[in-house]
């Protein structure tokens, strides 16, 4: 049997279906209309079928639903062995996945097994339609470069894709699909090697940057450890999750999950505050895509603002106090 169709591997957290997988849905949509074949989706987890349904109002023309209690948390192998069998059994052409912890976990053990090719980390998808190959972009060297990758001659294709590179399609409640309810086989866990123990979630941020519709970033215009809490406090009052830029990560300011950028995450937020932050290329490619960017910097030439949709000249270690002040007095106001 040649291989053909699309296949979207979705994300779940805590038993919800997240959000990635109706961005990979979108992405997937657009490879499968080109390509004139089918897209797929499978979920795994344990009770999801609830959720089929608007995996398919998202754009998939098959929903695969692999439920076990033994699915309910991210195990490698565990994972892998489903995701390879229904790759086996449906043979696509192309299989996409997210660029997430879970994915790049998964993903590459999911190759080895197939023994193909996996490109990590896209940014772009496309298809050359002539040879009816993959185009998978993703940055390289430091992100100094985009390279374009193909797999000419193993099946099937495989990337991750970035988180927050794509908004997902609005949810169509007339569109009809097939749901696939299928049995996970217990049989081929590989429970004596790894055992869920518990759940630890990061206590560093309270809202993770990926999935945040508000976001304060810092740069190194902040000077010191002590000058990015002026970042964090912003963030407190406004409910924002916490970014920063690599070279802050580097200093030790904060954990590389906070890190946005090609080296780091893609964001694209309702709101977007640049604090101290010059816009290098790297750090623009993970955060221009946000709705709303306000920039604060002294330097008037700084690149955040040619893609700053309002911008601040100013010292801002004389600007973010006054807003956080401003903020707190309306606060306290409105309780009143």
């Amino acid at each position: 049997m040649d291989y053909e169709g699309v296949l979207v591997i979705g994300e779940q957290r805590g038993g919800r279906v997240h959000s990635v997988t109706f961005e990979l849905l979108a992405r997937g949509r657009a490879l499968a209309d080109k390509l004139g074949v089918k897209l797929s989706c499978v979920i795994l987890g344990h009770g999801l079928q609830q959720y089929a349904q608007e995996i398919v109002q998202r754009g998939a023309d098959t929903a695969y639903v692999i439920d076990d209690p033994a699915l309910e948390w991210f195990l490698p192998r565990t994972y892998c062995n489903a995701v390879v069998e229904l790759i086996e059994e449906a043979k696509p052409e192309v299989v996409l996945a997210a660029a997430t912890t879970t994915g790049r976990t998964l993903m590459p053990l999911v190759a080895a097994r197939l023994m193909t090719g996996l490109t990590a980390d896209c940014t772009g998808l496309d298809i050359d339609e002539k040879e009816r190959l993959l185009l998978q972009t993703r940055p390289a060297i430091g992100g100094n470069v985009m390279a374009t990758i193909k797999t000419p001659v193993a099946r099937p294709q495989m990337a991750t894709v970035r988180p927050k590179s794509a908004r997902p399609l609005p949810a169509d409640p007339g569109r009809r699909g097939e749901v696939v309810v299928k049995a996970y086989k217990r049989e081929a866990a590989s429970s004596a090697s790894e055992k869920m123990l518990e759940f630890v979630a990061d206590a560093t941020q309270e809202v993770s940057v990926q999935d945040a519709e508000v976001i304060v970033a810092g740069g190194k215009g902040l000077k010191t450890r002590d000058g990015f809490k002026l970042v964090e406090d912003l963030a407190r009052e406004l409910g924002a999750a916490v970014g920063a830029t690599r070279d802050v990560v580097d200093l030790g300011w904060i954990g590389y999950s906070h890190q946005i950028g090609l080296s780091g995450k893609t964001v694209s937020p309702k709101l977007y505050v640049a604090i101290g932050i010059s816009g290098t290329i790297q750090h623009l490619a993970g955060m221009q895509t946000a709705e709303t960017i306000v920039a604060i910097n002294r330097d008037k030439d700084a690149q955040i603002f040619k893609v700053a949709d309002f911008g601040i000249v100013g010292d801002l270690f004389q600007v973010v106090p006054e807003i956080i002040e401003k903020l707190q007095r309306a606060k306290a106001h409105k309780a009143l």
